[in-house]
């Protein structure tokens, strides 16, 4: 089993170099990762410019490899070619703050993880709902080996095609965590605002900030199992189509009509 390790805070990110040590117990690991944070980039696929790939001794001693490209770039860089060995499986993160709802649409590790299905390779993964910013220092262990235990499970029995997972865990004691849970995707609330600046050259210049989201924590969704305290796992997929919307949409759009020019 090989197993890709990527994530979205770069390759020197120690929730990444947590999960690639649990990852070994499963399989062959590499690693590629961003050469800096890529957090809230969204699906990129880089085809505007070259794309540069270096290599990295991580804190371990361990070899990694690092690209100028995105997450997703990663994952494509991986899956067609850059290592001699075919990718059998995708894992994601850890992030150090939770993806949940529709923070999937932004969060490079779940894109990561969404690049892997569109080469139709199984993709995980795996956030940390911590309430601190990304430089903290946080203990990824306990989250680490459980996902190793999700990853296993996952290699055991297999995922439907076209299907990913988003794992996010509370942080808490390994102890206190109550379980695991299969969530839908819960309702985000997002603060966002725009800070309007001026440079001094009296040009403008806008930051989008705000307070950080919350959530509803509604019973089967991601944001309340990790209010409860256990371990959210939501599977994904990339057919975004309503299927339910598209009845009330056909009685009101006239189908095409072919217009014959007599001459």
């Amino acid at each position: 089993m090989h197993i890709l390790v990527t994530n979205d805070d770069g390759v020197n990110a120690p929730g990444l170099l947590a999960l690639a040590q649990e990852m070994r117990r499963l399989g062959e690991v590499s690693i590629l990762a961003p050469d800096r944070n890529w957090s809230g980039g969204g699906h990129v696929k880089t085809l505007g410019r070259p794309l540069r790939v270096h290599t990295v001794t991580l804190a371990d001693g361990s070899q990694a490899f690092a690209s100028d490209g995105a997450p997703s770039d990663c994952v494509a860089l991986a899956t067609l070619g850059f290592f001699k060995k075919k990718v059998d499986l995708v894992v994601s993160g850890i992030n150090p703050q939770p993806n949940l709802g529709h923070d999937v649409t932004y969060s490079g590790t779940v894109t990561a993880a969404m690049e892997a299905v569109i080469w139709g390779i199984p993709g995980l993964a795996f956030s940390l709902a911590s309430e601190k910013d990304h430089l903290a220092d946080l203990d990824y262990y306990p989250s680490a080996r459980l996902a190793r235990q999700i990853t296993e499970n996952v290699m055991e029995h297999g995922l439907a095609h076209g299907i990913l997972l988003n794992v996010n865990f509370p942080y808490l004691p390994e102890n206190a965590i109550k379980g695991m849970q299969i969530t839908r995707q819960g309702l985000r609330v997002y603060r966002d605002r725009l800070d309007r600046r001026v440079d001094p050259r009296g040009r403008d210049y806008y930051w989008i900030g705000g307070d950080a989201p919350t959530g509803l924590p509604e019973t089967g969704t991601d944001i309340g199992a990790l209010a409860e305290g256990y371990v959210s796992i939501t599977p994904l997929q990339l057919d975004l189509t309503a299927y339910g919307a598209m009845t009330g949409i056909e009685m009101w759009v006239e189908p095409a009509s072919l217009a014959v020019e007599v001459a």
